[in-house]
């Protein structure tokens, strides 16, 4: 269970600069999250429109905890969140701070698209102060380019489509390679609801069994509302489904 949010990130890319329009103000998702047979936590993300520097925003925010039986022996509070430039689609600013067992983690970042470089900032040790650090073009951060992704339009994800994508997720870059492989009907507490059906590419080991251990599913349609996620882990297996929705933008078509 550990860092059950960061799981979200490897199925999102950067797709060119683009403004985010499709996502309603106040919009909540709120995913269940099972690990093995064990009902083990929620993740939940929110959006709310803003002013960050005079700039027209997305400020996000995402919290991921375990519940029930995991949390008696591993506990998880994990604490997200981003502004999101509405007119481009890149993070202004990013914030990881993470109680996971025994490890904490929080660092504050602010990103400089002008000559691509960010400030990262350890805030668990002060002592370490703020660093500059050479970015590249068009980075996402964790939240913000799950969100560009739903910013796109159906023509702009179709199935065939490989990206290549940049994501900041703690102190470092890390690459990653999305296929949208197909579509599938979908069965979901809310009814059936056809998909696009995506799996990244992932670094094997020390978390995924494989490359491609991931598989995810997000509504075809405007709003790209994740529906299911299952991911094959070292040790287990984890699997998360849509469970609550709020303010979507557009109508969800669910079948009975």
């Amino acid at each position: 269970m550990k860092k059950i949010l960061n799981f979200f990130t490897l199925f999102v890319f950067f797709l060119g600069f683009g403004q985010i329009d499709n996502i309603a103000d106040g919009e909540s998702i709120t995913l269940r999250i099972h690990y093995g047979f064990l009902n083990a936590g929620v993740a939940n993300l929110t959006a709310q429109k803003t002013t960050y520097k005079g700039a027209p925003n997305l400020h996000v925010r995402g919290t991921g905890q375990t519940t029930g039986a995991v949390k008696a022996f591993f506990k998880v509070e994990d604490f997200y969140e981003s502004y999101i430039n509405m007119n481009t689609g890149l993070p202004s600013f990013y914030v990881r701070n993470v109680k996971e067992g025994s490890y904490r983690q929080h660092f504050e970042t602010v990103f400089n698209h002008d000559n691509n470089t960010l400030v990262l900032t350890d805030k668990k040790t002060p002592a370490n102060g703020s660093k500059v650090i050479k970015s590249v073009k068009g980075v996402q951060d964790m939240l913000s380019c799950f969100y560009y992704l739903r910013s796109k339009s159906p023509n702009e994800l179709k199935v065939g489509t490989i990206i290549n994508m940049n994501v900041w997720i703690d102190d470092e870059m890390f690459p990653f390679q999305l296929k949208v492989v197909g579509t599938e009907n979908l069965d979901t507490k809310f009814g059936t609801i056809n998909c696009l059906k995506i799996i990244p590419s992932v670094k094997s080991g020390r978390v995924f069994k494989q490359k491609e251990g991931v598989t995810m599913w997000v509504s075809n349609d405007a709003n790209h509302l994740p529906m299911l996620l299952k991911a094959e882990l070292a040790v287990g297996s984890l699997k998360a489904s849509i469970d609550n929705y709020k303010n979507v933008k557009y109508p969800l078509k669910f079948t009975k």
